[in-house]
């Protein structure tokens, strides 16, 4: 039975790992593992949304800005495609959204269409171990990938869609979804800081998406409410904590601790499977 110290924990966990590249759902199940409870996906998609309330605290002027962008975007349109075009080329405030409308896109068809299929093949710690080593992979040939410039400025369509493939692809167990697409980013020619910005805001529909579906299970969990309510604010606090320290270090240090930290975890867990 989970209890306040685990669902806090397991909200710890949640937090760091959804932002920091390492893999929240391979963590997850490590450490849900180790705990030796079964929380199950609703109480997962809990931990989720504290994530999201982590973002949306820190980045709420780039958000608003989105939204007013979007909203901006669609009176140009009701007045003139051509203005709605030019406006979108030109205004990085009106284009935001759009790009991130076009990077979710990939997350959306593989959640659809192959998160069942994924999560049935890919069943147990091996996996795990397996895609955490290529996620410490991708973060250490990034850092050796040369450095874009681009930023919200000039950031295009086929960027935002390469990374949001990024983040499609992190739906196998192991993967992370930060370091993905920050990988990705890095890959496409974006600058370090942008990287890791657009990776948290693309970050926002597809946990948002993933709470909307499972909102309607939350009532007939059984989990208490004081258990949820405590993983819910962990995730929280420990979710505004990783988004701060991967921002501080992607501007000033290096992603290969992330790295070395992924092959450690992902060598041990595959150790462990055959030992255990």
């Amino acid at each position: 039975m989970l209890d306040i110290i685990s669902a806090i924990i397991l909200g710890a966990v949640q937090g760091l790992s959804e932002f920091l590249p390492i893999s929240s759902s391979g963590h997850l199940a490590l450490v849900q593992y180790i705990l030796g409870v079964d929380t199950g996906l609703v109480f997962d998609t809990v931990l989720h949304i504290g994530t999201l309330v982590a973002v949306f605290t820190f980045f709420w002027n780039d958000i608003v800005n989105i939204i007013k962008g979007f909203i901006l975007s669609i009176i140009d349109l009701t007045e003139s495609r051509q203005l709605f075009i030019d406006e979108i080329r030109d205004n990085k405030y009106k284009r935001m959204p759009w790009l991130i409308i076009i990077g979710t896109i990939p997350v959306g068809i593989t959640g659809l269409f192959l998160k069942d299929y994924i999560e049935t093949i890919f069943r147990g710690a091996l996996p795990i171990g397996v895609f955490l080593i290529i996620t410490g992979i991708l973060l250490y040939v990034s850092e050796r990938y040369p450095t874009g410039d681009t930023t919200s400025e000039d950031i295009s369509f086929k960027q935002a869609l390469i990374v949001g493939i990024g983040q499609g692809c992190a739906i196998f167990p192991g993967l992370s979804r930060s370091g993905t697409t920050i990988a990705t980013g890095l890959f496409s020619g974006l600058n370090r800081e942008f990287a890791a910005r657009f990776s948290f805001l693309l970050s926002i529909p597809a946990i948002l998406g993933a709470g909307v579906v499972q909102i309607k299970d939350i009532a007939t969990i059984d989990i208490s409410m004081s258990v949820m309510l405590a993983g819910f604010i962990s995730s929280v606090i420990f979710g505004y904590f990783a988004i701060k320290v991967l921002m501080k270090i992607i501007e000033e240090w290096s992603l290969d601790v992330f790295a070395y930290y992924c092959w450690i975890v992902g060598i041990l867990t595959i150790v462990l499977t055959f030992i255990l």
